[in-house]
């Protein structure tokens, strides 16, 4: 593996993961009253477009960071409708 493919796996991680303390938030505190249903809803597109062109062009590191950012995100959306107050 070189050292561009690292680079991009590393930062695909650190992005995705960056969303997993707002998705736990979400589920255990039950409320999302503080959330922007717009900033989930775009960013979830965005993440989806990223995807498809990660596969478009063959690209492992955008293909498995955005995949997983996408669920976290469609999750944070769920929860945040659910938990609307």
């Amino acid at each position: 593996m070189d050292y561009i493919t690292i680079i991009g796996l590393t930062a695909g991680a650190l992005t995705t993961v960056a969303f997993l303390p707002q998705v736990v938030k979400i589920r255990r505190s039950r409320s999302s009253g503080d959330i922007s249903l717009l900033m989930i809803s775009l960013q979830c597109s965005g993440v989806f477009m990223w995807l498809l062109y990660g596969i478009g062009i063959g690209s492992l590191p955008i293909i498995a960071a955005n995949g997983v950012t996408f669920l976290l995100l469609c999750a944070a959306l769920v929860l945040a409708i659910k938990h609307r107050q």
